[in-house]
């Protein structure tokens, strides 16, 4: 594949973008211009580091070392989601919720692809596993975020429409039933929104990225299908599972709304 190489100067140009960009949010006051620069930084390093550890990782592929890198990729994500929040669980619960939410939808439904659907060999080959499962927990890790924060937001402004309706003799799941079904929604409005955009808005960044390696366009627009349902599928499956344990956290074994299991996150 004839791919064009970029150099040190091409990549200068753009980051140059984003610091104009922070020059221009901190002249009018947004106090965006610290988390720009700091993002643009962490971005350049993380990615610097996690092409080493690819190489490495496809010169001496081992089911134990990709199996390894999983795992720090969900630990990440599971804390992302946590610290993105208004408010978030106490304890073990802000971080596990998320966190286990993700290990079930995002890794069930990438062994489903790489065992039945891509099929390489052998199944956990990194060169299809890492990037599938990277997708997959970074749209999955920002459905539960909105979730679970749009859960407990919510849940803390209308305590009292809960106790009310607890009062009147309604369980718990029916008590936050709305609440809970208006948190999932706004977890799910993104990647319904990426699929309906998809190839008329906007070219996703997996075929777009085939295309500019030289991939043949229809067999990108096949791949990109493939991811966007799986995208779909984990982040759906995710954020229902964390934002039902999230509910179902908020009340005690004698069906009381517990609020003070809830703290202020530093997204509050």
């Amino acid at each position: 594949m004839n791919v064009i190489a970029l150099s040190p100067w091409d990549l200068s140009l753009a980051a140059a973008l984003v610091v104009a960009l922070a020059a221009l949010t901190a002249r009018i006051g947004m106090g965006l211009s610290r988390s720009l620069l700091i993002s643009g930084a962490r971005t350049v390093i993380q990615l610097l580091l996690i092409g080493l550890v690819l190489k490495t990782l496809f010169e001496n592929a081992q089911l134990y070392w990709v199996a390894g890198l999983a795992l720090i990729m969900l630990s990440v994500a599971g804390y992302e989601v946590m610290a993105r929040q208004g408010r978030r669980f106490s304890g073990w619960w802000g971080y596990g919720i998320g966190t286990s939410a993700m290990f079930v939808s995002a890794f069930a439904v990438t062994v489903l692809a790489l065992t039945t659907m891509i099929g390489p060999s052998p199944w956990w080959e990194p060169q299809y596993a890492i990037p599938l499962l990277g997708m997959l927990l970074g749209n999955t890790m920002t459905g539960i975020a909105l979730g679970l924060d749009r859960l407990t937001q919510t849940a803390w402004q209308q305590r009292r429409v809960i106790e009310a309706r607890l009062m009147m003799g309604h369980g718990w799941s029916e008590s936050i039933g709305q609440i809970r079904r208006d948190a999932a929604r706004s977890g799910l409005m993104p990647i319904i929104n990426a699929m309906a955009a998809a190839g008329i808005v906007s070219l996703p960044g997996m075929m777009t990225g085939q295309i500019l390696a030289g991939t043949p366009p229809m067999e990108a627009v096949k791949y990109q299908i493939l991811i966007m349902f799986l995208i779909t599928a984990g982040t759906g499956f995710g954020t229902l599972g964390a934002v039902w344990l999230g509910s179902k956290r908020l009340f005690d074994d004698r069906q009381r709304l517990r609020l003070d299991r809830l703290k202020p996150g530093r997204g509050k």
